[in-house]
């Protein structure tokens, strides 16, 4: 019986794993610009150029990495692409990608005081992370994109940020209700990550590894992201897989994680 009640509720919840945010988002829009300027403040706060330092850190790692690659080792590939733009696109993303998913882990303890004793609402939380990452990691990308490949580069660049704030989507509440209950997740998934940026072709483009391990790369949906990400800003190549892959897991962590988020809620204002 349970599970079929279950198995009724995950469409509606699928749905609802998309559109509840999204219009929690609209809704509560003067609230996040409330919370944003609070963070910025309290990142940035006592420093020489405040916010501005948000943009000045990412952008000083971009200059290190054109002066290693380019200047230094002076890496190139055969073909059209060149490897600088080609890490510097995905390294970026990459950032984005790691800033969301670790601050999602913490938001709920490090947001507590907004929702322990008021009626804060708390599907805005975990959107946090992914709007902060998108304004700041996403603003220097769409600059990064357009010195690299030119103005024309900037719709393409947009839509890769879209895409990234979709599929982050129910990872970044499935990631908050977790790791308000599962405290060691916070000190896993740094490792996980690191991992993950290894075994992604980021470093390196898929034809440089060994032909036996290209086919694994089917399992990792962050080489699926970054083949889109590439597909969409140099043209290269991806299958129908590329495009399938993160679509079937979106769509299946959408509504467990929205689920898990609502059967949780009443009970993250009790614990800390």
């Amino acid at each position: 019986m349970r599970a079929r009640a279950l198995a009724t509720a995950l469409p509606r919840a699928t749905a609802d794993g998309l559109i509840r945010p999204l219009a929690a988002l609209w809704q509560q829009r003067l609230l996040l610009a409330l919370l944003l300027r609070r963070e910025i403040v309290g990142r940035t706060s006592g420093t020489l150029f405040r916010a501005g330092w948000l943009l000045i850190g990412p952008a000083l790692q971009v200059l290190a990495f054109w002066f290693l690659l380019d200047v230094v080792l002076r890496v190139r590939l055969p073909g059209h692409v060149v490897f600088l733009d080609y890490f510097l696109l995905g390294i970026l993303a990459w950032f984005l990608v790691v800033e969301v998913l670790q601050r999602a882990l913490g938001i709920f303890a490090e947001q507590a005081a907004l929702y322990q004793r008021g009626d804060f609402p708390l599907v805005l939380l975990p959107l946090l992370p992914l709007v902060m990452a998108t304004l700041v990691h996403g603003t220097l990308y769409l600059v990064v994109s357009t010195l690299l490949l030119g103005i024309g580069a900037l719709p393409a660049a947009a839509a890769v940020l879209g895409l990234l704030f979709l599929l982050l989507l129910p990872a970044s509440y499935l990631l908050a209700v977790l790791g308000h209950f599962l405290r060691d997740l916070r000190q896993l998934l740094p490792f996980l990550l690191t991992m993950g940026l290894y075994v992604t072709p980021i470093l390196y483009t898929p034809d440089m590894l060994p032909a036996p391990l290209r086919p694994w790369l089917i399992l990792n949906p962050f080489a699926d992201i970054m083949a889109l990400i590439h597909h969409l800003l140099q043209d290269m190549p991806v299958t129908i897989g590329n495009w399938l892959r993160p679509l079937t897991l979106w769509l299946a962590l959408l509504g467990p994680a929205w689920l898990l988020f609502r059967r949780s809620e009443p009970h993250l204002r009790e614990t800390l």
